[in-house]
């Protein structure tokens, strides 16, 4: 697979497993679903996503619990984890990411601009993973979402992971 689009190695590693993903998203606004529906064949394991960018919507549509979304507010490891596990179970899919974070260019509930987590549920477990991003918005939600394919691409390769 060296060589390879991130897109592409992680449709085949989830095709490899008769595996499938949605996705939960805040900053990115949407991004990750398109660059996971840029290659033919997309629907074969990409399920759909959820696009969560208001804090209410994280609880409605994602089941993130509301005590939580009051206590850690719409950015921390908790509520990406939750998203995760929300958009994976409302959506029916193997696997579930969420990106939640601050593109800025202004702080938001105490986390600087360029402060991501990402957010994996799999069958079993969930991980997250907690990034600073430099940038300007543009920049930092691109680099999210190649993080979080690659996050995903190192969770799918190892065997032993969620």
């Amino acid at each position: 697979m060296t060589g390879e689009a991130i897109d592409v190695v992680v449709h085949g590693l989830l095709a490899q497993r008769g595996a499938t993903l949605a996705v939960a998203e805040s900053l990115t606004g949407g991004l990750l679903g398109a660059a996971l529906t840029d290659m033919p064949g997309a629907s074969r394991t990409f399920r759909g996503g959820v696009l969560a960018y208001a804090t209410e919507l994280k609880e409605s549509m994602l089941g993130v619990p509301g005590p939580l979304l009051a206590a850690e507010g719409p950015v921390s490891a908790q509520v990406a984890a939750a998203m995760a596990a929300g958009v994976r179970d409302r959506l029916d899919a193997t696997y579930g990411v969420a990106l939640t974070g601050v593109a800025g260019p202004d702080p938001q509930g105490g986390y600087a601009p360029g402060t991501v987590f990402i957010g994996i549920a799999g069958p079993d477990d969930g991980q997250v993973r907690e990034l600073t991003l430099v940038g300007d918005r543009a920049a930092i939600r691109r680099e999210a979402v190649r993080s979080a394919l690659d996050f995903l691409r190192v969770v799918l390769t190892d065997t032993a992971a969620v």
